[in-house]
């Protein structure tokens, strides 16, 4: 499936500004997405990433999300943090330390960060949940999107399908990164993954 299309799908059915409760692993990914999707949403950026580590990276990527959406100055975005709790991901992970980077560790990374969004979601009353992550080369938007529609069905928020690579949306973040001198890590923020590349 072209989840690309899907998104603009529900893009252009739209008739009003729906809320959006966008997760967000990072400034970087985050750039291209927000340029994106802010013209249609009302969004609220969620900083939710317990795999992140070590606690001095996880604050580093942190500001910088916030110093972006500072700089970007618009209106429609918003920024919403939560707890660290990386020992909530080392406990979903347990049993998968020796996994390879784009393993079973991370689908169940991907489904903690989005169970959490959507739950959020539902809570707060908004329209729409998703994710930065599929902006990512990296990162498998295929397991992404499936676990996004079954959280949909779980939760009853809908899910707002996305491949933000697609149509150079990748390129697109390094451009826009280089432009507000924004840190890009060269991890995806687990120490395993890193330790198993």
């Amino acid at each position: 499936m072209n989840y690309q299309n899907k998104m603009q799908e529900i893009i252009n059915s739209l008739d009003y500004r729906p809320r959006l409760l966008l997760h967000s692993c990072c400034g970087p990914c985050s750039t291209t997405v927000l340029t994106l999707l802010v013209e249609f949403f009302d969004i609220t950026v969620l900083y939710y990433n317990p795999n992140i580590e070590p606690m001095a990276e996880y604050e580093h990527r942190k500001k910088e999300q916030i110093r972006f959406i500072k700089e970007f100055n618009n209106e429609h975005i918003n920024f919403m943090d939560c707890d660290y709790n990386n020992q909530d991901f080392r406990r979903k992970v347990q049993g998968l330390e020796q996994e390879r980077e784009g393993g079973a560790r991370c689908a169940v990374c991907f489904k903690l960060r989005l169970n959490y969004t959507a739950s959020l979601a539902k809570k707060e009353n908004f329209d729409y949940f998703g994710t930065t992550l599929t902006v990512s080369p990296h990162k498998n938007s295929d397991i992404i999107n499936k676990i996004g529609s079954l959280l949909e069905k779980e939760y009853g928020v809908k899910y707002l399908y996305s491949d933000f690579k697609k149509k150079d949306g990748y390129k697109k973040s390094v451009e826009i990164s280089k432009k507000y001198n924004l840190y890009r890590q060269d991890y995806c923020g687990c120490l395993l993954g890193r330790n198993n590349i």
